[in-house]
């Protein structure tokens, strides 16, 4: 079972954020986070229960003591235990594709989630969108059907992170974006299975970041 260092090195790179990004939203240093993730330090209690609270996972489940990862898993079905809270609800305006050449509709099937309204960090509620996840080339962080939450904005923070990007003009995807120089960005899922995309030249103008995941909704099915 993965140690704590792995799990919080896979919650957060699930959650698109950089670990400058990650330790901004904690406030606390880069440095702490870092020596986290490689098992050289492990935080407090206090430390502990706030980011087991960003990611919404168990105590123990951030420990690598279960696998279970969270008692009141988010599901859409009507008898699903809930946690009382203040919620936003949400529309999933369209999907975004896990793989490549899935052309960007926007489009509302009536369809919407509800998001604690903690998660919004203090943000208004038009700073965000939801997009449904199609294909399984982020697996095993993203897999097909997931809703993200998307926050807007036209950049990522560091190279590597994960980003919504719109490419050709009407492409969309969800993807790590590795800056290379300012004519070659490439776009690289997390599933070995799949092959990064290369964006050269001329196709940069017509490549843009959309936004970067904040939250992860998953449906648990039931047998």
């Amino acid at each position: 079972m993965p140690k704590f260092n792995e799990r919080l090195k896979s919650l957060r790179a699930a959650s698109g954020l950089s670990q400058k990004a990650f330790a901004d939203e904690l406030e606390i240093s880069k440095s702490s986070v870092n020596m986290y993730e490689r098992g050289e330090r492990e935080p407090g209690l206090e430390t502990l229960e706030a980011i087991a609270d960003f990611f919404n996972v168990d105590m123990d489940y951030l420990l690598g003591k279960s696998d279970i990862k969270n008692r009141f898993m988010y599901s859409f079905h009507s008898n699903a235990p809930q946690i009382a809270q203040d919620t936003v609800t949400f529309p999933v305006i369209g999907d975004i594709a896990a793989g490549f050449d899935q052309i960007a509709v926007e489009s509302w099937s009536g369809e919407t989630i509800e998001v604690p309204a903690s998660y919004l960090k203090g943000h208004s509620k038009d700073d965000f969108f939801v997009l449904a996840v199609k294909g399984d080339s982020m697996y095993p962080f993203y897999l097909n059907g997931d809703k993200v939450l998307i926050y807007r904005q036209s950049t990522v923070a560091n190279s590597g992170d994960i980003g919504a990007v719109i490419y050709d003009d009407d492409c969309a995807t969800l993807k790590k974006v590795e800056l290379i120089s300012n004519n070659y960005i490439k776009l690289v899922p997390i599933n070995p299975l799949y092959q990064p995309i290369e964006i050269k030249g001329e196709a940069v103008d017509h490549c843009r970041i959309i936004g970067v995941p904040r939250l992860l909704v998953r449906e648990i099915e039931k047998n």
